[in-house]
């Protein structure tokens, strides 16, 4: 669309829920870009940035003009590293150029919010931020070193808690298969303990994967062994066995997916644990998605 008043710098990254949403990029890469196994902001392009505020503002307003938009995502990878007053600007300019919009989200690295306070992200959660996408990726310290992830299991808790009290919910990403064969059973163990603690409203699974090629994540992770299809079915089995939780939406339907899972914990946890042992049993009766079917 020629006149779409927004500007892009393409690759750019959404979570798949967010699949009807308006992107509004006002920041480009991400601020910490050292996870070994995210490749999504390694090109020159995506060099992180905050993007200039009076070019954000202006492309709310032209959009507010022209489309009637419902949902806005705050990409690039982590809008909540921007100061509170800067996304306060932005939240309050949806809300006036955009009256219809019912939901903010963005990504947040649980870093971003270490020297944000829970009134602020309050304050942040009435401008009409709603939503919080967090890549805990594990609860496992020693993984989370492995690959780089600059946090850990206290980190990361104590960010989703901070979302929790100021009311903003939680999606929760955890990558099956990040802690490799040796790793595999305190990965899932602590993030199981980790998403216990936290009580996070989604929670999600994605396969880890390296289309450009492992090089990179070996460099802090030598000994690294993949595991297979049957492996990374037991690893979910005993993520969800770990899992004590009272009213999460579960997802694992990410195309990086093998077997699509989706329920309520604890509501679905009998269900969900059914559909995983049966697929570690008899995957060829598990409808189970084909290599050419899985991606990014």
């Amino acid at each position: 669309m020629q006149d779409f008043p927004i500007s892009y710098i393409e690759p750019v990254f959404r979570p798949p829920s967010e699949a009807h949403s308006l992107i509004l990029p006002v920041t480009n890469g991400c601020s910490w870009n050292k996870c070994t196994f995210c490749e999504m902001y390694t090109q020159e392009q995506k060099k992180f940035r905050a993007r200039d505020e009076a070019q954000v503002l202006e492309e709310i307003r032209l959009t507010g003009e022209r489309m009637i938009v419902q949902r806005v995502f705050l990409a690039d990878g982590d809008a909540l590293v921007l100061p509170t007053r800067r996304l306060l600007t932005i939240l309050q300019a949806i809300r006036e150029h955009m009256p219809e919009v019912e939901r903010v989200s963005s990504y947040c690295l649980p870093r971003n919010l270490r020297k944000k306070s829970v009134e602020e992200l309050k304050e942040l959660a009435d401008a009409g931020l709603r939503m919080a996408y967090v890549g805990c990726e594990s609860g496992d310290d020693e993984v989370l070193a492995r690959v780089n992830k600059g946090e850990t299991y206290e980190s990361s808790l104590s960010a989703l808690d901070k979302l929790g009290q100021a009311g903003i919910s939680r999606s929760v990403m955890i990558l099956n298969g990040l802690g490799g064969v040796t790793l595999s059973e305190q990965h899932a163990d602590n993030s199981a303990r980790l998403m216990n603690e936290a009580q996070p409203e989604f929670l999600s699974t994605l396969v880890v994967s390296f289309p450009q090629g492992e090089a990179r994540f070996r460099e802090g992770f030598a000994d690294f062994q993949a595991l297979n299809q049957q492996q990374l079915f037991v690893e979910v089995e005993r993520l969800l066995s770990g899992l004590e939780l009272r009213d999460t939406v579960f997802r694992s339907d990410h195309a990086s997916n093998y077997l699509v899972l989706k329920g309520n914990l604890g509501a679905d946890k009998a269900r969900l644990l059914d559909q995983v042992r049966q697929a570690i049993a008899q995957p060829q009766q598990a409808g189970l998605r084909q290599e050419w079917q899985r991606g990014l």
